[in-house]
């Protein structure tokens, strides 16, 4: 496998699931993963609210108000659930004791408002939640107005299941991210695409 390959790869794997032993996280693929995503997520909120620029109402308003604040409260949460947790883990690698320092990464990680460390049968934490029903709002929201201007009901499903994506599989780890992130830019691209008149 070329640098390249291998680099897209452990990205793509640290993505798809999160880790079973914090501790043994790949941590340089953990960190550049979520470094990205302090970025990225605001520009996904970016990109949702640019499908419906220049359009008025309360929609569209809407639409605005749900992706700011999915972009506020995910860079948040993956700022302390990703990004502090990753560092917490470089230093207990570092010490020599890895295992002494468990108990405050697992405090990180297992925090009910920015921890990332939610199991199935557990509550989620809230900004999690907090930002997956603004990405649902927002998403549905410009949904709704695309339709309402015309639009044919392809970017209309396509955000709808960007919409629903991280409530029904509660990460946005494989599979919720790509599904949500990969439907607004699919709804995105059909939007502008030529139409033929």
């Amino acid at each position: 496998m070329n640098g390249r390959a291998e680099t897209a790869f452990m990205v793509g794997a640290s993505l798809a699931l999160p880790p079973r032993d914090i501790l043994q996280l790949d941590l340089g693929a953990w960190m550049v993963v979520h470094y990205l995503q302090i970025v990225l997520f605001p520009l996904a909120a970016l990109a949702l609210s640019f499908l419906v620029r220049g359009r008025p109402g309360f929609a569209a308003g809407l639409c605005r108000v749900g992706a700011f604040l999915f972009g506020v409260t995910w860079v948040a949460f993956d700022t302390a659930a990703g990004v502090t947790t990753g560092l917490l883990v470089a230093a207990a690698r570092a010490s020599g004791a890895p295992d002494a320092w468990r108990p405050p990464i697992m405090t990180v990680w297992t925090h009910p408002i920015v921890g990332g460390g939610a199991t199935p049968d557990s509550t989620p934490p809230l900004l999690a939640v907090a930002g997956s029903l603004a990405w649902m709002i927002g998403c549905l929201a410009a949904a709704f107005v695309l339709r309402r201007a015309g639009s044919s009901w392809i970017p209309v499903a396509l955000l709808a299941i960007s919409a629903v994506s991280f409530l029904v599989f509660r990460s946005h780890t494989w599979p919720g991210g790509p599904l949500a992130f990969g439907g607004l830019a699919a709804a995105a691209a059909w939007t502008r695409r030529p139409t033929s008149d």
